[in-house]
């Protein structure tokens, strides 16, 4: 790819809380993974695996603190790991829901 891949590729919806000018993809990449793993659409996907490669966006994704169950499924499904593995699963399983009880 020649063109180099910047937060202004991505869809806008992803930036509503944050200056997307000021966005920096490297100092960021996690709030970016978790972004586009929640809440971007197909394409946005496409270009965080182009711009991070799978072996990070795996590596990040084991450690994050949340992720909405779908998510989970889908990086799960993914990258063949099992739900247990995830830190937002484990720690989903420390802190009951007494709501959805």
């Amino acid at each position: 790819m020649d063109k180099k891949i910047t937060v202004a590729d991505f869809s806008p919806h992803l930036f509503w809380d944050v200056d997307s000018e000021k966005f920096d993809l490297e100092k960021y990449a996690v709030q970016m993974i978790q972004k586009v793993l929640e809440f971007g659409k197909i394409e946005d996907w496409e270009l965080l695996k182009l711009y991070y490669g799978l072996e990070k966006i795996k590596n990040v994704s084991l450690n994050l603190r949340s992720l909405d169950a779908v998510t989970l499924s889908f990086v799960s499904t993914i990258f063949k790991i099992d739900k247990k593995e995830f830190r937002c699963y484990k720690h989903r399983q420390l802190v009951p829901n007494y709501w959805n009880s």
